[in-house]
């Protein structure tokens, strides 16, 4: 992120995952709409088009949600999080294709303003039954537009991992509105119990996923006493940490990062510069700590990355007395 960008950074394992997801979403629809032409003779190919590209942004702005709690309690999931970016870029893009065809397809016809028809043919808000649901389909597709457009790693360097952090955390806001979009739209008019079915276990799933992921991260935030300033803390044994791994503390407000390595033991800040990974779940690969979500490296003594690059964390003062890690909790 310190040297150079690119438009994307192709390798192989990325034009793979995009190839797979876009196998994947052309595969659903054709069966989508070859299944809704035989059970619904009578609905035109837009229609159809609008369902299923509905459908499938919906299956995979859930995809996109599971996979962070997906990793945090499973780390055979961290190649799809080193790839989440792309899809969800490809969720917006099937939200809005799925939005234009409904778009041409009801305000775009008539003699009204396409724009001005889709937001003033219904002003029903005070009714639950004729919500304008378009309007909350419409909002989701503007901030799932905003993440995918400031997607890239210059918009992250610009903003700051924090700031670009929290704007993507709108998903959530996005995947809310969705969902009320869904519920007062499809769902008032489907007299099918399948898709209230699907729709609320995605939900529930998600829900669950997530549950289950904090109560794994609530460990490492159980936060040990501080000692005096300047004093160091006792944290724990030598070999209780593995080798090239890590042993995650919370001091001072702050997760801590403590690997051991090479019959040394090194302490350094646990978020990533890039996307603030967790380092402590990553390990040492070539005399570097590798961050398990996109191979940012930091070397462990120093917290600074290797040449070329001028990215560093924070470190921290440790010591080995008696077989016990002591730390300092102030950085460096």
């Amino acid at each position: 992120m310190s040297v150079q960008y690119t438009a994307v950074g192709w390798n192989r394992q990325k034009v793979t995952y995009d190839l797979v997801v876009a196998g994947l979403a052309f595969s659903y629809l054709a069966v989508f709409a070859g299944a809704g032409a035989i059970l619904f003779p009578s609905a035109t190919i837009e229609t159809l088009l609008i369902r299923g590209l509905g459908t499938l942004a919906l299956l995979m702005l859930h995809a996109v949600l599971a996979i962070g709690p997906l990793c945090r309690l499973d780390r055979r999931f961290l190649p799809a999080l080193y790839n989440r970016r792309h899809l969800g870029v490809a969720t917006f893009l099937a939200g809005l294709a799925h939005g234009m065809f409904g778009f041409i397809q009801f305000h775009a016809l008539g003699d009204l303003n396409p724009f001005l028809s889709l937001l003033t043919s219904n002003t029903r808000f005070d009714s639950l039954a004729e919500f304008p649901f378009q309007l909350l389909g419409l909002a989701a597709l503007l901030i799932l537009f905003t993440m995918a457009a400031t997607s890239h790693d210059f918009w992250l360097h610009t903003l700051s991992p924090p700031v670009w952090k929290r704007l993507h955390m709108l998903v959530y806001a996005a995947y809310g509105l969705v969902m009320a979009h869904v519920g007062l739209g499809a769902l008032q008019s489907e007299t099918s119990p399948l898709l209230a079915s699907i729709a609320a276990t995605g939900m529930l799933t998600v829900s669950a996923l997530h549950l289950m992921a904090a109560r794994v991260e609530r460990e490492p935030d159980r936060e040990a006493k501080l000692p005096a300033a300047g004093a160091f803390i006792e944290l724990c044994r030598v070999e209780s940490i593995p080798e090239k791994r890590a042993r995650v503390v919370m001091l001072g407000g702050e997760r801590i990062a403590v690997f051991r390595h090479d019959g040394k033991v090194s302490a350094v800040s646990n978020v990533c510069r890039h996307q603030n990974g967790p380092l402590g779940e990553g390990r040492i690969i070539d005399g570097c700590i590798t961050c398990p979500w996109h191979g940012y490296q930091y070397v462990p003594e120093t917290g600074a990355s290797p040449p070329p690059f001028t990215d560093r964390v924070p470190t921290y003062e440790t010591r080995v007395v008696d077989g016990k890690v002591l730390i300092n909790p102030c950085p460096r």
